[in-house]
């Protein structure tokens, strides 16, 4: 399938956490994964307990500002802390994000890569897939703790790798997630050690269901 570029619409960041804060509540999500290579159950089951954190707290942000900005009549300080709890909710949503891109691609267990759209993408974009998949082995082996994404940037109909600090500082603005790599030590250490980290990165590639990730790229098109 061939991307075809589409208009991409930006929205006023507070008003959708208002929004949000009387409308929505975000759900875990259950992930089927199968016995992975490298990666032990025990890591897997203490990383969703994280991902589950993410969620709680992405809600408990979204009821508390509208008790917050309650209080602003009645007490100077209360804009000060709504302004923080919405800092906060780009760190707790991004993690929960990230995490759903993380445990999805390993879900019922690997495939290789033989949708056409997402294999010609990456040969356009960086000539072969040998060479994107290095590339995106050295974003990951970034020193620090984030994430490294390969992302669909539709204005331009490009792939772009991308190394992201924490949860949330460094996203490409518009651009959608196809591919997201956790690289904070509690994703590998258990398993790896702290000098393993190139063998995770390897053995996470072992692992992944590209059918999954395929169709993050038609999502993104």
């Amino acid at each position: 399938m061939d991307c075809q570029r589409k208009s991409v619409i930006y929205y006023d960041t507070h008003e959708v956490i208002r929004k949000l804060s009387v409308t929505t509540m975000f759900t875990e999500q259950k992930f089927n994964i199968p016995e992975l290579k490298g990666i032990s159950a025990k890591t897997v089951e203490e990383h969703l307990k994280l991902y589950a954190g993410y969620v709680k707290n992405a809600n408990s942000i979204l009821e508390k500002i509208p008790e917050y900005e309650g209080y602003a009549k009645e007490d100077t300080f209360a804009p000060y802390v709504v302004s923080e709890l919405h800092r906060r909710f780009s760190f707790e949503f991004d993690g929960m994000r990230n995490h759903e891109y993380y445990f999805s691609a390993f879900e019922r267990g690997p495939t290789p890569l033989t949708g056409e759209g997402l294999k010609k993408a990456i040969e356009k974009d960086f000539g072969s897939f040998d060479t994107w998949l290095a590339r995106f082995k050295t974003v990951a082996k970034t020193r620090g703790i984030g994430w490294a994404m390969l992302y669909y940037d539709k204005t331009s109909s490009k792939l772009l790798n991308a190394w992201i600090d924490e949860q949330h500082l460094g996203h490409l603005t518009g651009l959608s997630p196809i591919l997201a790599l956790d690289m904070w030590e509690h994703s590998f250490v258990a398993d790896y050690q702290p000098s393993g980290k190139g063998m995770y990165i390897d053995d996470f590639f072992e692992n992944l269901n590209w059918s999954m990730i395929e169709k993050n790229f038609v999502s993104a098109c």
